[in-house]
């Protein structure tokens, strides 16, 4: 009868929780994280004011990159953003810019150091509420965990979406993840 018809679409429509209404990306979606290093030790050395103004420092540099290569924020993670791309070589020409930034930055206002570590991978994750899930993000926030200080950390899938742009990548070693057997090959983007 018609109430369990009712029932029925809206459960169904539960269990399909809409899609974005712009999500006409076709392919996988590029996560970038980027964390800012010591973000403890920022605290206790610079005071809540000084630590808060090199978040702000990085919330610009990375909002400023991510614009100029179509990314969009997430969502802010306290000491870091997350964020996405319809196509990945985007992510890694946007993290290449933030770490040029940074490095200008530095370069000016030593008392004021930040420094933070990027990482990229790309599939397709979750996307619900404009948040993203899944083993997709969370392999890209693994990945960010692993990067160096001041620098980019990419997946395999990230570099071989970049093929063909003036991207050069340098393997940077195999790498053990939570939950993942076996290592994982990170690689480094790099200007050509």
């Amino acid at each position: 009868d018609n109430a369990t018809a009712l029932i029925e679409s809206a459960i169904n429509e539960w269990r399909a929780p809409k899609k974005e209404e712009n999500s006409n990306s076709q392919g996988p979606i590029a996560v970038l994280f980027t964390d800012i290093v010591g973000s403890t030790k920022l605290t206790q050395e610079l005071g809540d004011e000084g630590a808060q103004k090199v978040l702000r420092v990085h919330n610009a540099i990375v909002r400023v990159a991510l614009k100029d290569f179509s990314g969009k924020e997430v969502k802010h993670t306290g000491d870091g953003i997350m964020a996405r791309f319809s196509k990945s070589h985007q992510a890694v020409e946007s993290a290449l810019i933030m770490i040029k930034s940074l490095n200008a930055h530095n370069q000016e206002n030593n008392e004021l150091a930040l420094h933070m570590r990027i990482g990229i991978n790309a599939g397709e994750p979750i996307v619900e509420e404009n948040d993203l899930f899944g083993s997709t993000v969370q392999m890209a926030a693994r990945i960010c965990d692993a990067a160096e200080t001041d620098s980019i950390l990419v997946s395999n899938i990230v570099r071989e979406l970049s093929q063909g742009k003036a991207i050069v990548f340098e393997e940077a070693g195999k790498y053990g993840m939570k939950g993942i057997d076996g290592p994982v090959i990170l690689y480094q983007p790099l200007r050509e």
